[in-house]
């Protein structure tokens, strides 16, 4: 791809949450090779004058479900494979678009859909994936109906989970991630909003299945991601060594010590929630779900708030899915109801990348990470709102080095 030069930069630094004005970057390859001021290239360095905007980092999303590309999960479940990735497809282009140039996939996506973005056969943010969710018969991710009691196990069938029970089950289960390249595993602590047999405020596997599940994603050198509300589910979580909490809506104070001592990440996703609001005020919810969501949604920014407060890392995600994508710039917004700007781009930036092991490769403007950059007419320090509208503000997105928008 040789050189290209970004001149006449605002660099931000996330971790400082700080801009550096007159600054050049300079690309070759897929890398940034230096950052800094009056730096030059070779002649046929291709150059942008950036006009004083601000070039920070792509952005992470560290909660996605772009392969859960409709509403009844139900019906998804029995579709074609080729089918449901087309239109995950579709999806992982929205979200570069917006300036997502990383993803954690926590239920639905594989190593085909990543190695696709990988292979540039899908336009989309490089995919760090756990393949399927691990749940417990009757848990959030149990999707029969009940009077069916046959499960399809099929690992290509588009259901977004695999049912285990007992130790060895579940540590068969971690095993055939890990075979097939996982970077993380996805397990329900607790019930879900949007499942139909559990209750939000229950607490799913046993303490030796969690531990059994820990062992056997340490032993792989990767680690796990809980899905929990109350903090009944996340506290035994964190006992067993899982290494982030997603959700949390209903936490309390008790959980903010394990946090600490465990030195584990909190990624709320506050946005799904209030989209999933306006769904069911317009009818288009089971009456049993809206009422699970209703109890979730009261908490979210007390939990955020208290979080927040205590310093622990908090990381962006947005849990989204089917249609409802196009809202996820949106949690910046809710966000900030509690979190200075500073604060919300770390959490989309280094401390995500902290999270998904990649210090050093994303979320920073610096020699030797992955040329994955933003060009933003404003300042996201001063307003996080010039991020929520990328067709007007983001002005160049690069992925890999590789120039996916250019309106400079």
């Amino acid at each position: 791809m040789g050189v290209t030069i970004l001149r006449n930069a605002s660099v931000l630094d996330p971790e400082r949450g700080e801009l550096a004005e007159g600054q050049s970057v300079v690309i070759n390859g897929s890398r940034i090779a230096d950052v800094g001021r009056g730096l030059t290239g070779p002649d046929d360095a291709v150059v942008f004058d950036v006009a004083g905007r601000t070039v920070m980092p792509g952005l992470i999303d560290a909660h996605t479900h772009p392969a859960v590309v409709d509403m009844d999960l139900f019906a998804m479940a029995e579709w074609p494979p080729s089918y449901v990735a087309a239109r995950a497809g579709r999806a992982l282009e929205g979200m570069l678009a917006r300036g997502f140039t990383t993803i954690r996939d926590v239920g639905g996506g594989d190593f085909g859909l990543a190695r696709a973005v990988e292979d540039g056969y899908f336009t989309g943010p490089r995919i760090r994936f756990g393949g399927k969710q691990l749940s417990q018969t009757g848990g959030a991710g149990d999707w029969r109906a009940p009077s069916r009691r046959v499960y399809d196990d099929n690992y290509y069938s588009p259901a977004i989970g695999v049912i285990c029970d007992g130790v060895p089950e579940v540590r068969r289960a971690v095993r055939e991630e890990v075979r097939r390249g996982a970077h993380h595993i996805k397990v329900y602590l607790s019930g879900a909003v949007d499942s139909p047999s559990d209750r939000v405020d229950s607490t799913q596997f046993s303490l030796e299945e969690l531990r059994a599940i820990v062992e056997e994603a340490t032993a792989a050198n990767i680690y796990v991601a809980g899905h929990a509300y109350t903090s009944r589910a996340i506290n035994r979580g964190l006992e067993c060594g899982v290494r982030s909490i997603e959700h949390g809506n209903l936490m309390d104070s008790s959980s903010i010590p394990l946090f600490k001592q465990y030195e584990a990440f909190y990624v709320p996703t506050i946005v799904t929630y209030h989209t999933l609001a306006a769904k069911s005020r317009d009818g288009l919810l089971p009456a049993d779900i809206a009422v699970k969501l209703q109890q979730v949604i009261d908490g979210a920014l007390g939990a955020l708030e208290m979080a927040h407060a205590a310093g622990i890392p908090i990381v962006y995600g947005t849990d989204l899915f089917a249609d409802m994508h196009d809202q996820q710039l949106q949690e910046f917004v809710i966000r900030a109801e509690v979190q200075p700007p500073a604060d919300l781009i770390r959490s989309a930036t280094t401390t995500a990348a902290q999270l998904l092991r990649l210090v050093g490769e994303v979320g920073a403007v610096a020699p030797g990470a992955l040329a994955d950059l933003l060009v933003v007419d404003g300042n996201p320090l001063e307003d996080i709102r010039v991020l929520t509208t990328p067709q007007r503000s983001l002005k160049l997105i690069m992925k890999d080095g590789q120039v996916y928008k250019n309106e400079l």
